[in-house]
């Protein structure tokens, strides 16, 4: 236990180091906060865009963090022979998945913070009306999205590979699932193809928790089935 709670505050500060990493994972969600919000408005529902956009970039800093970072990170370890040297030791795939999941994680969990917060003190954004409901919609929505970042990481030999790769999977989710633009705002053809993709049941989880609707329980069941396949295929196919 101590030794993976070493790994995790190591890997926390080598993220703290990256300042690319700590841009997009804290500081350039919040902008785009400010850019969608600096003219106020609601939505067609009545729903404020503050209410409507802070659970929506959440989205976003979960899966930039999740989708890119992460496995850029362990395909860089790949890359530095820095896998090959943990083969060595007692360390399995599933130990270091979970040591970077948690450093990873704790990376979106400061970009959140910092998303709520500014909504709630600048914006006026309401406090999520089923608190335990988005926690719970937040964790499978990073249990999913991670999966599919291990997956690219056990597999992709370069960090710069794994890097665009990343970024070639996320940005066109975040545009069609939901997390920039809403999806009331969508045409029925686009919000369909967003729909299919892994990021769209966190979006629609986490907003129906913050917004006090009720939760889809399919949306629930689809983050937990990626989470289980495509970690499962990502610790079968790790490669050191």
């Amino acid at each position: 236990m101590r030794g993976i709670t070493q790994v995790i505050a190591v890997e926390l500060k080598l993220i703290a180091r990256d300042p690319m990493s700590a841009f997009f994972a804290l500081a350039f969600p919040a902008i785009m906060l400010w850019v969608k919000l600096r003219n106020g408005g609601s939505l067609p529902s009545g729903l404020s865009l503050a209410d409507a956009n802070v659970p929506m970039l959440t989205t976003f800093v979960i899966g930039m963090a999740a989708l890119v970072i992460l496995p850029a990170t362990v395909a860089q370890y790949r890359e530095r022979l820095v896998l090959k040297r943990l083969r060595a030791t007692p360390a399995s795939p599933g130990m270091l998945f979970g040591a970077q999941w948690v450093a990873h994680m704790l990376l979106a969990v400061f970009g959140t913070a910092l998303l709520v917060a500014i909504g709630f003190f600048v914006y006026g954004a309401s406090a999520p009306a089923n608190v335990g409901g988005v926690v719970v919609a937040w964790l499978l929505a990073a249990l999913s999205l991670s999966a599919i970042g291990f997956l690219l990481g056990a597999v992709v030999p370069s960090g710069r590979g794994a890097t665009v790769i990343g970024l070639s999977l996320f940005f066109p989710m975040v545009f069609i699932s939901g997390a920039i633009i809403p999806r009331e705002s969508m045409g029925g053809s686009m919000r369909a193809i967003g729909d299919l993709t892994p990021m769209a049941p966190a979006v629609q989880a986490i907003r129906a928790g913050w917004e006090g609707s009720a939760m889809s329980p399919i949306s629930l069941a689809v983050m937990l089935a990626i989470c289980l396949v495509a970690g499962g295929v990502a610790i079968k196919a790790f490669r050191w």
